[in-house]
């Protein structure tokens, strides 16, 4: 896990759209910046055996993309990315580059490496 430590001001007590606008991290090409939602919570099955969240490693994971890179270029001509700032998105477990930006966790992954657009 690589550790960054930027020169803006604290994220976590400006609006959203001033977040973007200071998000210390500019992904290039087809890749995006994502926010991991939730790793998941232990099951406990009615036989009382509990299965901790590692268990299904397989899984999907779910988080919200906080910034876009500009697209990818294909023959010469810019493919513009399909994903926005604020979409849920379903991605690969595996594949990202896992960062810390002022204590946050974030994953940065190639617009490919996310299997679909929760909601909307």
């Amino acid at each position: 896990m690589h550790t960054y430590t930027p020169l803006t001001s604290s994220l976590t007590n400006t609006s959203y759209m001033a977040q973007m606008k200071k998000f210390a991290i500019r992904p290039l090409g087809d890749r995006v910046v994502v926010k991991p939602g939730e790793k998941g919570v232990e099951k406990k099955l009615a036989s009382g055996i509990i299965i901790p969240p590692s268990a299904n490693k397989e899984q999907p994971m779910t988080g919200e993309v906080i910034a876009v890179g500009p697209g990818k270029y294909e023959e010469g001509e810019l493919v513009p990315m399909s994903l926005k700032i604020g979409d849920q998105v379903l991605f690969a477990k595996y594949g990202y580059e896992e960062i810390k930006l002022e204590g946050v966790e974030y994953y940065i992954l190639s617009e490919s490496s996310v299997l679909a657009v929760i909601g909307k």
